[in-house]
């Protein structure tokens, strides 16, 4: 994983615990758990990382519902 990688997945896990008041360390678990962090997130980095905030939010929240971590 390069650092562009790393800085994002450190956004979306920090905005995702704001959005969700749960602590960061949760829901890294949870992305972890659920196969999203590495499953999703990482690979569709190049397509994700040009997303709106909202836009990225709604889509992870959604996905994380989806696999029943929310």
């Amino acid at each position: 994983m390069n650092k562009e990688i790393l800085e994002f997945t450190t956004y979306c896990i920090s905005k995702l615990a704001r959005l969700l008041s749960l602590s960061q360390g949760e829901v890294y678990r949870r992305l972890l758990k659920s196969g999203i962090l590495y499953g999703y997130i990482v690979p569709s980095y190049d397509v994700l990382h040009t997303f709106s905030s909202r836009y990225l939010m709604d889509d992870l929240t959604s996905y994380m519902k989806e696999k029943g971590v929310l």
